[in-house]
Order: C-alpha cells, then sequence, then structure tokens
C-alpha cells in the first residue's frame, strides 16, 4: 500500500557550505489510488508535487525535500493509520492531498495530535475551517460552502427553485447538501426532496427514478468523481434532462467532464477554482503535467498540491525548521499566498486559503476546439464573497 518515491531536487552547483545546512524535509502525498476519487487525486497529486519541489529549487533554499505516497483507500481507519505511521515512524513533517472527506478529517486529528502540518486539497468539507478546526491543518482548494454558494446560488438565479437531492452517504455529501439547501432558501428556492445513496455506488436507477417523479425542477448531485460520471450518464439514459429537469453537479472537475465527454455533460453548470486554459500559467503548468501523465491535465486537486506545497516550503525555508507544525502553519498564514495557479490569496486564521471561484458552462460539442477544450466561464466570484465568513464557522481557533 505505501509507495515511497524519494525526490531529491538540486538546481545548478551547490555553494561551499549548502550541504550541511540542509534542512531535510519529508512530504507525504495521501490520497485514493485506486478507487473512486483516483482521476482526482492518484498518480496526478505526486506529479505535481514533483513538479512543485522542482520550481521551488530546494537546495538553493538550504532544504533537501523527499516525497513519500500512499493510497487511503478512502477509509478513515486507513488514512489515519497511514499518517500515523508517516509522522512516528517515517519522520514525515506535511501530508497534503487528503481527498475524501471523513479520511480528512481524520487525518486532521492525527495531524493535530502529532504537531505536524496537514494541508488538504481533494476533500469538502468546510467543518476542516469550522468546528473540526485546528492549528496545524490548512483547507486550500474549495469547500462546500463555497461550490453551494457557486452552484447553487446560480442555478437558483436561473430559476431552479426546487430541488431534489442524491446524496453520498458519508460526511461529504450530507455537507454539501446542507450547504446548497441553505442558499437555495437564502434565494427563495425550496428542497422537495432527497434521498442517500451508496459511497461508492454502480447502479443511480432507483434514486433517480424518485428524483425524477418529484418533479423538482433540479436534481442535485451531492457526490464526486466516479459517482457523479455514473449519475449524470444514467440520468440522460432515462432522459432527464430530455424531460426539463436539470442537472446540477455540485463537485465537478475537468477529469469527470473529459471522462463524460461534452455531448453527454454540455450545458452543466458548475464550480471549480481552477481550470487549465484560464491563464498562460496555468497552460505552461498544464503543459509540463501532462508530458508525465500521458496528456491528461490537472484537475483542481492536483493544482492544489502543487501551490500548497511551493507556499509549505517558503514558510519552511524562512523558519529553518519543521518541528513545530502548528508554528509552521502559523507563519503560512502571515504569509500572503501567490502562486502561478491560484495567484494573490491569504490563510485565514481558522485555515480557509481565500482565491476566486469560477462559475463555468460546459460547452458543447460544436464549441469545443479539443479533447480538453471543455468550460467557458459564466463568472468569476471574489474569495471573500464565496467562502463562508470567518465568523459563521464555529472555529475555535477564531477570537470574537
Amino acid at each position: 500500500m505505501l509507495g515511497r518515491i524519494p525526490l531529491s531536487l538540486f538546481a545548478g552547483a551547490l555553494t561551499m557550505g549548502t550541504a550541511a545546512a540542509q534542512t531535510p524535509v519529508k512530504i507525504g502525498i495521501l490520497g485514493d489510488r485506486s478507487g473512486a476519487y483516483s482521476d482526482i487525486s492518484g498518480e496526478g497529486s505526486v506529479v505535481a508535487a514533483r513538479l512543485a519541489v522542482e520550481d521551488f529549487k530546494p537546495a538553493e533554499h538550504g532544504l533537501k525535500v523527499e516525497i513519500v505516497s500512499a493510497d487511503h483507500q478512502n477509509k478513515p481507519d486507513v488514512g489515519a493509520g497511514i499518517a500515523r505511521q508517516w509522522y512516528d515512524r517515517d519522520n514525515v513533517d506535511m501530508i497534503t492531498d487528503g481527498v475524501t472527506s471523513s479520511v480528512a478529517l481524520a487525518i486532521s486529528e492525527v495531524t493535530r495530535e502529532k504537531n505536524k502540518v496537514f494541508i488538504d486539497t481533494g476533500a469538502g468539507t468546510a467543518n476542516l475551517t469550522g468546528a473540526q478546526c485546528t492549528p496545524n491543518t490548512i483547507h486550500w482548494v474549495y469547500d462546500t460552502v463555497a461550490l453551494a454558494n457557486g452552484t447553487g446560488g446560480a442555478m437558483v438565479k436561473r430559476g431552479g427553485d426546487t430541488w431534489f437531492f442524491l446524496t453520498a452517504d458519508y460526511v461529504f455529501g450530507q455537507s454539501l447538501q446542507r450547504d446548497t439547501t441553505t442558499v437555495i432558501t437564502k434565494n427563495g428556492g425550496k428542497v422537495v426532496g432527497a434521498v442517500k445513496t451508496p459511497f461508492p455506488t454502480a447502479d443511480f436507477s432507483s434514486f433517480l427514478l424518485q428524483a425524477q417523479a418529484s418533479g423538482a425542477k433540479v436534481i442535485g448531485l451531492a457526490n464526486a468523481g466516479a459517482d457523479t460520471i455514473t449519475a449524470i450518464k444514467q440520468a440522460g439514459e432515462f432522459g432527464i434532462t430530455e424531460g426539463g429537469q436539470a442537472l446540477a453537479g455540485l463537485l465537478v472537475f475537468s477529469s469527470d467532464v473529459h471522462s463524460l465527454g461534452t455531448k453527454v455533460a454540455q450545458g452543466l453548470v458548475l464550480t471549480e477554482p481552477f481550470y487549465w486554459d484560464l491563464t498562460d500559467a496555468t497552460r505552461a503548468f498544464s503543459d509540463r503535467f501532462g508530458k508525465q501523465m500521458n496528456g491528461r491535465k490537472p484537475t483542481a486537486n492536483h493544482a492544489g498540491v502543487y501551490a500548497d506545497i511551493l507556499h509549505y516550503l517558503k514558510a519552511v525555508a524562512e523558519t529553518k525548521s519543521t518541528s513545530d507544525g502548528a508554528a509552521t502553519v502559523a507563519r503560512m498564514k502571515a504569509m500572503p499566498t501567490d502562486d502561478p495557479l491560484f495567484g494573490k490569496g491569504t490563510i485565514r486564521a481558522d485555515g480557509r486559503k481565500i482565491h476566486d471561484m469560477y462559475l463555468f458552462e460546459v460547452k458543447k460539442p460544436a464549441e469545443s476546439k479539443g479533447e480538453w477544450d471543455l468550460y467557458k466561464t459564466l463568472e468569476t466570484i471574489p474569495g471573500d464573497q464565496v467562502f463562508r465568513p470567518m465568523s459563521e464557522g464555529g472555529c475555535p481557533l477564531v477570537k470574537g
């Protein structure tokens, strides 16, 4: 289960004394390498980590960086067990990725206990910066509140004022339904029903029939990865959108849309903080990533792994120490974030990384100029508007 990937990258010649001054840093990529979220996470997260270390040039900053990786199998006990082993036995200083909310919450607690660093990129639950926040955890890419404000708010404003949810039966799906319901009702809409679906599942037929029978204008998919892909495909087989109901993918990644194809996914409205074709910098990174991933483009999770490692290494380069995880996180919060993929941002006291999000619509086949030409931008949503106000999260780190 454990895969060890040594990575010591040196740029240019070492000057006298540099080798002796090098601070060892070990980073663990703990994600889904074999299950429903492996396209979102998987080997792509390891590749993104390598690119981040390569670009940071650790030796020039007195650091020597090693990367290890493992598959948590989407099981909280497995994820917590690997994190504990890494911290206790293998001298891992920081863990990132953490796709799957239940696993992320388990890793976060072990990280707090061991006073290390956890930067989550793949989990959605806003609880990581709410009631279950810790001084050792940062939540980087997105969360259920931001997704709800983006996609949920947009669908209601477009007339989708009655909803039925298909909800993955674990903390992520439940959080996403809860947070989207808040946005729907705040904007004058109504939830007419919901059904919990096993995670993962290969057959959504009975759940889709319930949603279809509800008469709701919007069927909200509070799931992710392979489950979202399967639900959208099977909804097409039932003719649900042809019958006048809209599908809202509340957590959709570009890899999901690529798997579906624009013919099936066209018109789908979604919210993401990253897309490979946004800027010259995102395109350049994505080209490098694709050369190591058989032409695939990075997901927002992969971009988050790249960006958070850069910021973490900047903090460690300043402090020249990894011994106190909470102190490292405090330093990361004090420094403004600035990277090629998410741009300028901040990390709040509750651990929430703030940056803009984008409302996208999947292109029609005739609009797409290539295999990965998937989105058109509908709106840029400022970070201070799309994420939950810090005062409303219930994080015990927030005073007043």
